[in-house]
């Protein structure tokens, strides 16, 4: 239950939606934050957004106008604080993510994760497969992250988590839907492991003529009562509207059909969700930390209705 603004005034410290920070008992979701961005290739800072992210959700109130939900009356959800990743080792900082989303899953609670950079994602995937199986993924990004170790020598930078899911068979066949894709690729390969796979790409341009409501809706037909994982990085928003991003991609997303997104996957069987990539440094006047708030509030209401 959300509590009172002025409670937090004066305690001090403001949770993720002026939530309870407890334990896992007895709740239904749980907002968890991973402070890491070793897997970044640019512009490093994204460590820092559970912290902003935390601060700017406490202007987000509980009931959902459109979806008619009184959205933490409704859900049990904490704030189940921040996993403690080992700021110097990318392979325990993933042990830990693993982990502690494990135990997450394993209490029956549904994990909400604020990042750190998109590397988090295949620790949390595995953690989540484990428990359901491979899951059906709505993944939003301007890029594909199907690289490897070519250019930087590591497998497992913040460009690299989609590959390892399907290697791994962390998303089933044919349930993987990536939403926003446009930036450029290194090579005429960079698709051909997703096409492989079955995946389906709904790129700017397809966006842009089907509409963000139909998209939506394909990608809800498609992935049925299949568990559902979403990942949301947000440079799959156009820099103008989030430039608080450090791979900031021209074309993308508004902040609208961002929103308009998630809220339109209603009825999936939503298992888990992360947003990634808010690079607090490059924001401006917190509007890429506020649209992050709001796209996790707009998951929470998936989960309550």
């Amino acid at each position: 239950m959300q509590q009172p603004a002025h409670a937090y005034i004066r305690d001090g410290q403001i949770n993720f939606f002026r939530l309870a920070h407890g334990p896992l008992e007895g709740a239904q979701a749980a907002l968890i934050g991973v402070p890491w961005d070793g897997g970044t290739t640019f512009n490093p800072g994204a460590r820092l957004a559970p912290w902003e992210v935390r601060r700017v959700s406490a202007l987000v109130q509980t009931f959902h106008p459109t979806r008619k939900v009184d959205v933490f009356n409704t859900l049990r959800v904490v704030d189940h604080g921040n996993v403690a990743v080992p700021p110097f080792s990318a392979e325990l900082a993933r042990g830990a993510i693993e982990a502690e989303i494990g135990a997450v899953v394993g209490a029956g609670v549904v994990p909400f994760v604020v990042g750190g950079d998109h590397s988090i994602t295949y620790p949390i995937l595995r953690a989540v497969a484990r428990a359901h199986g491979p899951v059906a993924l709505v993944h939003v990004d301007a890029h594909l992250d199907t690289s490897g170790p070519e250019v930087w020598g590591d497998a497992f930078h913040h460009g690299t988590p989609i590959r390892h899911a399907i290697d791994e068979d962390l998303v089933a066949r044919n349930a993987l839907h990536q939403i926003g894709i446009r930036a450029t690729w290194g090579s005429p390969e960079e698709g051909a492991l997703v096409a492989e796979h079955g995946g389906r790409l709904y790129d700017m341009d397809t966006v842009h003529d089907r509409g963000i409501g139909e998209v939506a809706r394909q990608i809800r037909e498609a992935v049925g009562d299949r568990p559902t994982y979403i990942t949301f990085d947000v440079d799959g928003v156009d820099p103008a509207f989030a430039p608080g991003t450090g791979t900031p991609v021209p074309g993308g997303l508004s902040s609208r059909e961002a929103l308009r997104l998630v809220r339109s996957l209603a009825g999936v069987k939503l298992v888990g969700m992360d947003v990634v990539e808010v690079c607090p440094a490059h924001d401006v006047s917190d509007v890429t930390a506020h649209l992050a708030a709001h796209l996790l509030y707009e998951g929470l209401a998936l989960l309550a209705t």
